[in-house]
Parts: structure tokens; C-alpha cells; sequence
């Protein structure tokens, strides 16, 4: 690390001249395969009210709808990401790929409310053996600007994912395509599934570890512990009425974070290979990027989620006009990220801290429309407090996510991008659950406008948060 270079320096290990490289047409399709998964975490936000109506599911089952896909999805990322470095990248790209689309088809074609969940949970699987191998390979098969110009485009693909996953599920549920209804949001997946596959055989080289390291059954099964003691009651605490067993996860967390700490430390010490290397974490950047993305992602997916609700039931607004409110922060996202590259060549990580000042300004804006027009919200009243925040966002995730991979070694490609994005989906389930839970507790006693700005005013608290623990990163980056 050096204070000489330029700003977010891409300097990396360079591929090795026999490493195959990644064109312009895998590269679509594996930013295509990136925005798949999260896409589908917010696209059923929109989508509740029917899938209630049409399946007459509980609202405990309906946060299982969501919270076992995001559950899943969390707790395999990082055991994907090693699978794709022993077996082949590109074979578990094409795998887990396949597997979404016959799960998505499941969920599009679930008879019933318990078969949905399970059709979900195996979803999130199946995306957590398909991520990875993203990452991994803009890792294993690029060097210098061009990894640069890719990992700015993952960045903006997945955040663009995000915001366009919620609208595109209120435009499919209102168009009742065919009379599917909410079945559109999951079908749609089938046909994109099977282009990706199509171009996936065409253009996309096989990368692997040189070192391929066996998997660590004990770390996988202790990880798998730790996030899912956290995670499941705190996803499915509220709906269920907070019963004895969610209070003894919490408590059994912190027990299995700690084993899962000490078997890995144990195993990196005696020549092992754990699932997550403490070593990892020797780098700073990797360290500091990762603390960055929970407070990001958890105001983030709580944003999301609240205002869908807020929209739909208290504005009365149909799932396209409650979709399309967000619309503006995704263009001003989309067209701020294609400038993003050019902003980090000039500011280096200060433009993390400048870009949570923006999406501060545009959630102030936000809660004064929502304090002051509730309940007549609309895609106007939101729109400049929503372009705002959108370009703040753009300057802040991309970033982000180049930060947290820039140190990592492309014989760790998998394993490191397997952390960050089981970093970044926990911290997104969180949001929902804490945010979530929040908004859903405060609305009965002070009412939906209340609570809609208090929970914005908490999400204010995590911007600035960001920004702040951005201060503490290099400024340049070797």
C-alpha cells in the first residue's frame, strides 16, 4: 500500500500470460448472471399482496417467501465461491445457472404457499453457486484498466439490479401476463436463464485455482450455524410473535460465530486450508471495505423494502406506480455509475464520503415529501430526494466493491468474493429484518407517515456512518 500511485491504483497481480482472457461478450454475461440474484430479492417485495391473495399465505410465511431465499443464498456464498475454485468456474457458472432457472420455473409454478418457500430456499441456493464464480472470474481473467472498467461495471450492475428488481416486479404483476400474476416475476427468469446459458458456452473462458484447496467441512458447517442463528429469527422474529426460539438463536450467534472463528484460526495454523482463510483478513483494504458494505447494504434493502409497503398500503398506489416512484434513483444511478470511473481517477476513496453526503441530501428530501404530501406519494413528490440518493449510491457501491477485491489474489479469487458477497446479502437480509421490523412495529401506535420517517431518519444515521468509516480508507490504493 502507497501513497505514490493514483487514486484506486489498478496495479494489481496481472493474469498470467496463459490465462485466458474475458471479452467484451463474457463479460455481458457475466454481469447478466450478476444481476439475476438480486433482482430476485427485491422483486417479490411488490409482489406480496398477490402472492397473499392468490395462495392465502400467513405473513410469517410470507417473510419466509423472502427470507428463505435470502437466508440460503447468504449462508452457501462463500462455500460456492470455493467450489467454483476446485471444480472450475465457469462449470459451476453453467451449473448454478441451470439450477436457477429450473428453481425459478418451481417458483413460478408452486401449487402452494409451503412450496414456494421451498422452491425459494433452493433458489437462493442455486445463486450462491452462480455469484461467485462472477467475481472470481472478472478477477481471474483481467488486469489493470480493463479489471478497473469491469469491476466499475459490476458495481453499477448490481445496483441498478437492486432498483430495477422492485420495479419490474410491480410492471410484471400489473401486466398479469398470460393470467401468471405474480408468477411472472419468477418465470420471467426462465428465458433469460437460457439466453445466459447459450452465450455462457460461447464466451466464457474456464479459470481455476492453481492451488485448489479441499473444502473445510467443519468451517461450512459452523459458518452455516453462525448466519443462520442470526439471521432467521431476526428475518422471521416479528411475523411469528418473537417465541422462545428466536431468543435462543440470538443467543447461540454469538457461540457459533466464536467456534467458527477459533476451527478456522485452528486449521490456518496447522497447514490446513479453512473455508475462510484468517489470512484473508490481513488486508486492510479487504477489512475496511467489508465494514463499509453493512451499514450501506443494510440501509439499502430496508429502504427498499419500507417503501414498497409504505407505497402500496398507505399510499394506496398499485404495484406499477409504487415501482415506478424508484425509477428515477435507478436512471440517475445508471448514468452516474458510467461516469463513476473517471470520478475515482481524480478523488480516489474520498468519493465514497462525497457520495454519502449526496444520498443523505436525497433521503432528506424523501422523508420531507413523505412528512409533508403522506399520504399523496408519487413518483414526483419523490423525485428529487430519489435522483439524489441515486447518485449517490453510484458513487459509493462500485467503489466499494473494488476496494474490498483489490488486494485479494487471484489464486483467492473465489473464496474473496464469496466473502464479500455473503458480507453484503447477510447485510441485506438485515436491513429488511431490522428496518423492516421496525416500520412494521412503529406503524400501529404512531401511524404509517411516522413511521415511515422515523425508520428514513435511521437509515440517515447508517449513510453517515459510511462516510465515515470511508475516511478511514487509504486514499490511494496499490
Amino acid at each position: 500500500m502507497t501513497d505514490t500511485t493514483t487514486p484506486l491504483s489498478t496495479t494489481a497481480p496481472a493474469t498470467s500470460p496463459s490465462s485466458p482472457a474475458l471479452g467484451a461478450l463474457g463479460l455481458f454475461t457475466v454481469l447478466l448472471a450478476a444481476a439475476l440474484p438480486l433482482v430476485d430479492f427485491f422483486i417479490v417485495n411488490v409482489a406480496l399482496p398477490s402472492i397473499d391473495s392468490d395462495l392465502h399465505a400467513s405473513e410469517a410465511v410470507l417473510e419466509l417467501v423472502v427470507a428463505g431465499y435470502g437466508v440460503a443464498y447468504a449462508v452457501l456464498l462463500v462455500l460456492g465461491g470455493r467450489l467454483g475454485d476446485l471444480f472450475g468456474r465457469r462449470r459451476l457458472f453453467l451449473a448454478g445457472m441451470a439450477a436457477f432457472g429450473l428453481t425459478s420455473l418451481a417458483c413460478g409454478l408452486a401449487p402452494g404457499a409451503w412450496s414456494l418457500v421451498a422452491a425459494r430456499v433452493a433458489q437462493g441456493a442455486a445463486a450462491a453457486a452462480m455469484l461467485p464464480q462472477v467475481l472470481a472470474t472478472i478477477q481471474a481473467t483481467t488486469a489493470g484498466p480493463r479489471r478497473a472498467r469491469a469491476m466499475g461495471l459490476y458495481g453499477a450492475t448490481a445496483g441498478l439490479a437492486m432498483v430495477a428488481g422492485q420495479i419490474l416486479g410491480g410492471v410484471l404483476v400489473a401486466a398479469d401476463i398470460a393470467g401468471t400474476g405474480w408468477r411472472a416475476v419468477f418465470l420471467v427468469n426462465v428465458p433469460v436463464v437460457l439466453a445466459g446459458l447459450l452465450l455462457a458456452g460461447r464466451s466464457l473462458p474456464e479459470t481455476h485455482s492453481p492451488r485448489p484447496e479441499p473444502l473445510d467441512g467443519p468451517g461450512t458447517a459452523l459458518l452455516a450455524a453462525a448466519l443462520l442463528t442470526l439471521l432467521l429469527p431476526l428475518t422471521e422474529g416479528r411475523a411469528a410473535g418473537w417465541p422462545l426460539w428466536t431468543w435462543l438463536s440470538l443467543a447461540a450467534f454469538p457461540l457459533a460465530a466464536a467456534a467458527f472463528y477459533a476451527v478456522e484460526r485452528r486449521a490456518d495454523r496447522a497447514g490446513r486450508t479453512p473455508l475462510v482463510p484468517p489470512s484473508l483478513f490481513a488486508s486492510l483494504t479487504l477489512r475496511r471495505g467489508l465494514l463499509l458494505i453493512l451499514p450501506f447494504s443494510i440501509g439499502f434493502s430496508g429502504f427498499m423494502f419500507v417503501v414498497a409497503v409504505a407505497l402500496q398500503q398507505g399510499a394506496g398506489l398499485g404495484p406499477v406506480a409504487a415501482g415506478s416512484a424508484l425509477l428515477p434513483l435507478a436512471v440517475v444511478f445508471f448514468f452516474t455509475s458510467l461516469a463513476g470511473p473517471r470520478l475515482v481517477a481524480r478523488w480516489g476513496t474520498r468519493i465514497i464520503a462525497t457520495g454519502s453526503v449526496l444520498q443523505a441530501a436525497g433521503l432528506a428530501l424523501v422523508l420531507l415529501a413523505a412528512h409533508r404530501s403522506w399520504p399523496d406519494l408519487s413518483a414526483w413528490t419523490l423525485l428529487p430526494g430519489g435522483a439524489l440518493a441515486g447518485a449517490g449510491q453510484a458513487m459509493q457501491l462500485p467503489v466499494i466493491y473494488r476496494v474490498v477485491l483489490s488486494d485479494v489474489p487471484a489464486t483467492r479469487a473465489g473464496v474473496g468474493s464469496g466473502v464479500m458477497m455473503t458480507t453484503q446479502q447477510s447485510a441485506l437480509a438485515l436491513g429488511v429484518a431490522t428496518l423492516g421490523t421496525l416500520f412494521l412495529s412503529l406503524t400501529p401506535t404512531t401511524g404509517m407517515r411516522d413511521a415511515l420517517t422515523t425508520t428514513l431518519a435511521v437509515q440517515l444515521g447508517l449513510v453517515a456512518l459510511t462516510g465515515l468509516l470511508s475516511l478511514r480508507l487509504p486514499r490511494t490504493i496499490g
